[in-house]
């Protein structure tokens, strides 16, 4: 159609054309994009934890910062949000987080997020206005589906019930509705307090421990073939997949794929898909 409107010097059939090849790169970078996404888990929903690192108030606005980062972006996406578990910080922002994204591979996008976020800028809190930085980590596990058997013994598990804390409404103070679950074996500790009901509570805290003891053991069968870009290396402190500069510059920088963005408000309002995109894509390199 191109070389005969071309031939024809046919205007109305090439803007037809020109529209058409749009449609054809978008839907080439769709596939290229799900091509990625074959891990045996990417199309599952993904359990987002976000947590504080060190530093106080500093930090925990940080982390507050990062949680509507990926609530807006669930929003973008038109993915479905279910906040599982929040920990609000003693002054301001949040110590952690844990929430739900539900929606079509959102893990497979949301694991190249696994890692330390660091923030560079001139604190609100410091009143001689010195510049801080900051760090909170982002862990990602898939939520497992009902036919994924766990086995989890009874005797493997301490759970505790607690007061709930924070916004929710008159009953959070009054009954001990708020449970935490302990494995014993593993030592992970996964807590809930955002329903009414114990029972509910208990039952989205069994599902994130699901998810966490799936994801460890896992990661121990594989330990032997990750390598320096694998996702699900361990993470330490200071050792940051991204970095969020307000001062003296205004600067987003993905360090693995050199990806710089001076927009940052843009991609703390959820812009962004081109850091989740480039990972993924670099991963075809």
């Amino acid at each position: 159609m191109l070389d005969l409107a071309i031939e024809e010097s046919d205007e109305e059939t090439l803007q037809e054309v020109s529209h058409q090849v749009s449609d054809i790169e978008e839907k080439i970078d769709t596939l290229s994009l799900d091509l990625m996404l074959d891990g045996e888990d990417d199309d599952k929903n993904a359990i987002v934890s976000i947590n504080a690192g060190a530093g106080g108030t500093e930090a925990q606005d940080w982390a507050e910062m990062l949680f509507r980062m990926y609530a807006r972006w669930v929003e973008r996406k038109g993915y479905r949000f279910e906040l599982i578990d929040f920990q609000p910080g003693e002054e301001a922002g949040i110590k952690s987080v844990t929430f739900t994204a539900n929606g079509e591979n959102a893990y497979g996008y949301l694991k190249s997020e696994i890692g330390v976020h660091r923030l560079v800028r001139i604190s609100p809190f410091d009143a001689s206005r010195k510049r801080h930085t900051s760090f909170a980590s982002v862990f990602v596990y898939p939520e497992l589906e009902d036919k994924i058997v766990i086995d989890i013994e009874e005797k493997d598990l301490r759970i505790d019930t607690f007061r709930a804390s924070g916004a929710g409404g008159q009953h959070v103070n009054k009954t001990s509705s708020a449970v935490r679950i302990t494995h014993l074996p593993t030592g992970i500790v996964v807590q809930c307090q955002q329903e009414k009901s114990q029972h509910r509570n208990r039952d989205l805290a069994m599902k994130v421990l699901k998810a966490r003891l799936y994801q460890h053991e896992k990661k121990k069968q594989d330990e032997k073939l990750q390598d320096m870009h694998d996702s699900k290396d361990e993470i330490a402190w200071g050792s940051q997949i991204r970095s969020y500069v307000l001062h003296p510059y205004q600067m987003v920088k993905d360090h693995r794929i050199n990806l710089e963005v001076g927009n940052v408000n843009s991609v703390l309002d959820g812009d962004i898909d081109r850091f989740i995109e480039g990972v993924l894509l670099s991963k075809e390199k």
